[in-house]
């Protein structure tokens, strides 16, 4: 049965400029991590990076990984599969978003950002369809 983004999960991983600790699988079997831009959007996570980065050829060999996002000693983990998103029009509207989404104080870097530096970029997106969302929660 497919994890639920809801609750508390959801405001935990809808927070402003939350950043989340991604896990893939290398190739040699061992865990990689490394720190993401994500959404949520309905009940997947929506993350992207540029093509030939580490983190994205894992997924593209082995789609299973979870992603954490931390406050302190409160966290929700969201462990899944991810489908793969190489149209470059989606691809560049996902990265555009994300940039918006997490430099919304300073809408005109992320203009720049979006402009100068992703779109030359060949791109990528993965959507994470969770399979189990944990949280911890102190309060």
């Amino acid at each position: 049965m497919a994890g639920r983004i809801e609750g508390w999960a959801r405001e935990m991983l809808t927070r402003p400029g939350a950043f989340g600790t991604l896990a893939t699988v290398s190739a040699d079997g061992s865990a990689h991590q490394v720190v993401v831009w994500f959404l949520v959007r309905d009940d997947v996570i929506v993350m992207n990076s540029a093509v030939g980065r580490i983190w994205p050829t894992n997924l593209l060999r082995d789609p299973r990984c979870s992603l954490v996002v931390e406050a302190g000693y409160e966290w929700v983990g969201v462990r899944g599969r991810v489908e793969v998103i190489t149209d470059q029009v989606a691809a560049q509207a996902d990265i555009a978003e994300l940039a918006r989404h997490y430099l919304v104080e300073d809408l005109e870097k992320a203009e720049a950002m979006i402009r100068d530096a992703f779109e030359p970029q060949e791109r990528i997106s993965f959507l994470l369809h969770p399979d189990r969302v944990t949280e911890n929660r102190n309060a």
